[in-house]
């Protein structure tokens, strides 16, 4: 069933409507890495033009962002609107139907951001309470809301994870100096095309993902960490993903280093003895098939087995392969690019590797400046579609 946009009844301003779900959207943000699998949700419960409960929804503390905010409000709730950034649920799963609480509690009004992602729940949490006698609007602010919930909305249509493909690029299209140019230094100290500034916007990508993607050969030339260094609060650790066909991850890498059962490896070609050498220091090792009959690793397998592992956000931070195999692949849902001011030359790392022509329709493209650099943003593919 797919949910109709209702304009706001006269007696309440747009306006209005915007700001109390603009409040709302900010308290779903701070859901952000304490939510997933579950969807990053805030509500905000008004009476009078004032804030009588409000609330954001954390995996292990189970209860919804309504039933926080109701707690909150008590008695207050009766006649209060409710404003909500995703659809109030219908179903019973660890937790009640959020619908049967906000009906319970005699609320006056409930405002929804967007309807349900789901194609088989969409908008049944909101008939329910329209059937009680409660009047419902849906639509204001859906695009930020959306936007929020863009890998919950993948995962629970399709098993797969929201996959944003993330470089950061010179203004010839490059990625790192040439292979082989002070490599040693590059391992020491890697080159940092970037500013402070987006270096920082990247962070907060990494604390809002489940899991981190790159190469080996990225593994091996940069030896990176791939952590989440933004310091806010995540319930479980950002997984690290390493496609590493022949199992050549150093065991003396930052990665292996700091392994605590959130590093993946996979592997086609796995050596016993590397492999054991590996699980032993906190790596989790998985063999799949090789793309194509090939040795490489094969990433749509490995994106199909992560959202098996419960992941809606994937990150890639790869090199000009790993690159070139996921936008030729189709298997990129977002691109995010921060374009640096320098030009590092013809013989340089390039953005993509072998992908020779790629056409695939861009929508939603965005632009900021992060300091010296300039932010693209762009969709290619709508997960709520």
């Amino acid at each position: 069933m797919q949910e109709q946009v209702v304009s706001p009844p006269q007696r309440i301003s747009q306006a209005a409507d915007e700001r109390w779900m603009k409040q709302a959207l900010d308290l779903a943000r701070r859901s952000i890495g304490l939510a997933s699998p579950n969807p990053v949700v805030g509500c905000v419960l008004v009476k009078d033009d004032r804030v009588v409960g409000e609330g954001f929804h954390e995996y292990d503390r189970k209860d919804h962002a309504e039933i926080v905010a109701l707690k909150q409000a008590g008695e207050n709730a009766r006649g209060a609107t409710a404003y909500v950034t995703l659809e109030p649920c219908a179903h019973t799963g660890r937790t009640g139907p959020c619908a049967n609480a906000l009906i319970q509690a005699e609320v006056g009004r409930v405002v929804v951001a967007t309807g349900d992602p789901n194609p088989l729940v969409n908008g049944q949490g909101s008939e329910r309470i329209r059937n009680a006698g409660i009047p419902v609007d849906v639509g204001i602010c859906q695009n930020e809301a959306r936007e929020l919930n863009d890998g919950f909305a993948r995962h629970i249509r399709t098993g797969m994870p929201f996959v944003t493909l993330k470089a950061g690029v010179s203004l010839d299209g490059r990625i790192a100096p040439a292979p082989g140019k002070h490599a040693a230094d590059r391992v020491a100290a890697p080159v940092m095309l970037t500013g402070e500034e987006s270096r920082s916007d990247v962070q907060r990508l990494r604390h809002a993902s489940d899991a981190i993607i790159t190469g080996i050969n990225t593994a091996l030339n940069d030896n990176p960490q791939l952590t989440d260094r933004s310091g806010l609060p995540r319930r479980r650790p950002l997984l690290r993903v390493i496609l590493d066909s022949a199992l050549r991850l150093r065991l003396d890498s930052k990665l292996v280093r700091t392994a605590q059962d959130d590093l993946l490896v996979f592997c086609t070609t796995p050596k016993y003895e590397r492999q054991k050498a590996l699980e032993a220091l906190g790596v989790r090792i998985e063999v799949v098939h090789g793309w194509l009959g090939a040795s490489r690793v094969s990433m749509s397998q490995v994106l199909t087995r992560l959202g098996q592992l419960g992941i809606a956000n994937a990150l890639i931070e790869g090199g000009s392969q790993v690159n070139a195999v996921a936008l030729g692949q189709n298997l990129v849902d977002k691109l995010v690019l921060y374009y640096a001011p320098i030009f590092l030359g013809s013989t340089a790392v390039p953005l993509l590797g072998s992908l020779e022509e790629w056409k695939w329709p861009v929508t939603r493209t965005t632009v900021q400046q992060f300091g010296r650099d300039v932010r693209i943003e762009s969709y290619l593919r709508d997960p709520w579609a």
